[in-house]
Formats: C-alpha cells, sequence, structure tokens
C-alpha cells in the first residue's frame, strides 16, 4: 500500500525533505512490518537516518527522539485514515500517544 505519510509520487525524507539517499522505512517493525505494509505506515529517511550502522538513527537509536517520533505519527495517521485508538492498540499492541 502507498503510504498515508507522504506523497510518494515525490519521495523525500520525511524528516530532512531530501530527495537524495532515500531508504524506505516500515515505521512499525519487527512481527509489525507486514501490517506497516498493509495499513501504508511508511515513510523515507535518507541513508543517514535509517541505516543501523549511522548514529543516531531510527533503526540504531529505537527509543531516540527520530523513531518515536515517527511512532507517533504512524499512530495519528493510522487513527485519522484506518479506525479508533482501540483498532490501531488491536492490531499494534500498543499506544504510543
Amino acid at each position: 500500500m502507498k503510504s498515508i505519510l507522504l506523497d510518494e509520487s515525490q519521495p523525500q525524507c520525511y524528516f530532512t525533505g531530501r530527495t537524495d539517499s532515500l531508504e524506505r522505512h516500515h515505521i512499525f517493525r519487527g512481527a509489525n512490518r507486514k501490517k506497516s505494509e498493509k495499513f501504508g505506515l511508511v515513510v523515507y529517511l535518507i541513508k543517514q537516518l535509517h541505516d543501523p550502522a549511522c548514529k543516531g538513527s531510527v533503526h540504531n537509536e529505537p527509543q531516540g527522539e527520530l523513531n518515536m517520533t515517527l511512532l507517533r505519527a504512524g499512530q495519528q495517521a493510522f487513527e485519522r485514515t484506518h479506525g479508533t485508538r482501540e483498532d490501531f492498540m488491536r492490531h499494534f499492541g500498543r499506544n504510543w500517544l
């Protein structure tokens, strides 16, 4: 499914707006990766913000500000387009707001 957080016809980094060195990021990972894809909870990030080898990236610091911002934005987008908070929690098991 297309992202519900961005316009995929003009991909750009969710945080920086850059259009180079982009990587697609599933906001809810692990066991929830397929659900992220299903519900359009994906964004583009520049390599430095996505790569686990880069300090400060969403994969390197899962409790960091960038990742927490994405988790909250993903939940808000889901609730706007796919249902209630209860629906979100039924699918993803946790409230990030």
